[in-house]
């Protein structure tokens, strides 16, 4: 399976980016999927994750409010529209998903645990300047 992400860029603070990550194909009958962010010489953050089981999301604080996290199921499109952004922001964004054959992952675990999931894309730049 692979991942691939799309729409990063660069803009100012306050403006809007949307992005979106694609499978190449299923990724599996039950699966959480989700976009991840890392700046040079951090650890990799979940933003945001949501599941097709059930469509739970969630958002890491500093993102609820300004970033909205949604599935295309048929297509097996993900999408992050990330409004007001802030210079803070600024980072590599990866789309990361994994599955399981009896129920999604749970969304809360799988974003605060990035190492949790088997299958990431090669990521997306977000440049936010002030």
């Amino acid at each position: 399976v692979d991942l691939v992400e799309s729409g990063g860029g660069s803009v100012e603070a306050g403006g809007s980016l949307k992005l979106s990550c694609s499978a190449s194909v299923h990724v599996g009958a039950h699966y959480t999927s989700g976009c991840f962010h890392q700046s040079p010489g951090t650890e990799r953050e979940g933003a945001s994750t949501t599941s097709n089981d059930d469509d739970a999301i969630s958002y890491a604080d500093s993102v609820k409010g300004r970033f909205t996290i949604s599935l295309h199921k048929a297509k097996t499109i993900l999408y992050l529209k990330m409004d007001r952004l802030k210079p803070e922001d600024t980072a590599m964004y990866y789309c990361g998903a994994d599955w399981s054959c009896w129920k999604a992952p749970d969304v809360d675990i799988f974003r605060a645990n990035p190492s949790l999931l088997r299958i990431w894309g090669q990521g997306t730049q977000v440049t936010v300047s002030s």
